[in-house]
């Protein structure tokens, strides 16, 4: 006589898991529901904790004004800055984070910086005459402001060979950045870059003085388009000390201009009384 099977406990296996997706579908659903009504004060408490958890740094953006083929990605972030602990609490305010940053105020500063800076870059991604030369300007967040790099492709460079004066299309660049430029409070910075190179320099005049001169040519047509020279904090030449990207120092894109906008205060106007 045929002996009968016995039935297994647990039940059938598609069964088990299903039960598992619906559960796992109604816990997504209350997470969102819990979400959807923010409350600031636990908001804050659990993104502290996160940080606390798992760090954080500055992230760097990289892309031109249209993602464009043409530039490789760097295998690794060029600018990260550390945090420091009294800046990543469990528990921030925005009072608190206020009050205990290096400079009073810094964190309303902050706020205004990534304004300007987030409207002067869509002012220039909005300008259809960039649209060609978007595979020249890179731009990049740092620690010190907002980096509008100018930089050469190969085949395709900004500046002739040795050269301080800039082809007729640089010059255009140029020229349609100082219009956006001229209209956030902020002082920027000028810093010429030459690449890594195997060739001789000249005699009497190397990567440093090309580099300043470079910087200093791009200073001369954005004051040309009504730039205040009084909102130039600096023009200065790097040679090749400092490549966009660091693991390939002869890459045709270590090769720039960066235009700086300062990541600092603004500055008070001379008629302003108390």
């Amino acid at each position: 006589m045929a002996r009968r099977k016995e039935a297994h406990g647990g039940g059938h296996g598609w069964f088990v898991t299903f039960a598992d997706l619906m559960g796992l579908l109604v816990s997504f659903f209350v997470m969102l529901v819990a979400f959807s009504n923010q409350d600031q004060q636990k908001l804050q408490i659990v993104a502290g904790s996160m940080r606390d958890a798992f760090g954080t740094q500055n992230t760097v953006r990289y892309s031109g004004i249209i993602e464009v083929d043409g530039l490789p990605t760097r295998p690794k972030l060029k600018n990260a800055a550390h945090i420091q602990p009294e800046d990543a609490s469990a528990t921030p305010t925005p009072d608190q984070n206020a009050h205990e940053r290096q400079f009073g105020g810094k964190f309303e500063n902050d706020q205004a910086f990534a304004l300007a800076a987030a409207s002067l870059r869509q002012a220039l991604e909005d300008m259809p005459e960039l649209t060609e030369a978007s595979k020249h300007i890179v731009f990049e967040e740092t620690k010190e402001g907002l980096n509008i790099n100018i930089v050469d492709q190969d085949g395709r460079s900004m500046f002739p060979e040795g050269s301080k004066e800039p082809y007729e299309r640089t010059r255009v660049i140029i020229e349609k950045i100082a219009g956006p430029l001229k209209a956030v409070p902020y002082r920027i910075s000028i810093t010429g870059h030459t690449s890594a190179s195997q060739a001789a320099p000249l005699p009497n005049y190397g990567p440093w003085n090309l580099s300043v001169d470079r910087a200093n040519a791009v200073r001369q047509i954005l004051e040309e388009q009504g730039y205040p020279s009084s909102n130039i904090y600096e023009v200065a030449g790097k040679a090749d000390t400092d490549p966009l990207f660091p693991d390939d120092p002869y890459m045709a894109a270590n090769r720039r201009v960066t235009i700086t906008l300062m990541h600092e205060a603004p500055p008070v106007p001379p008629d302003l009384k108390p």
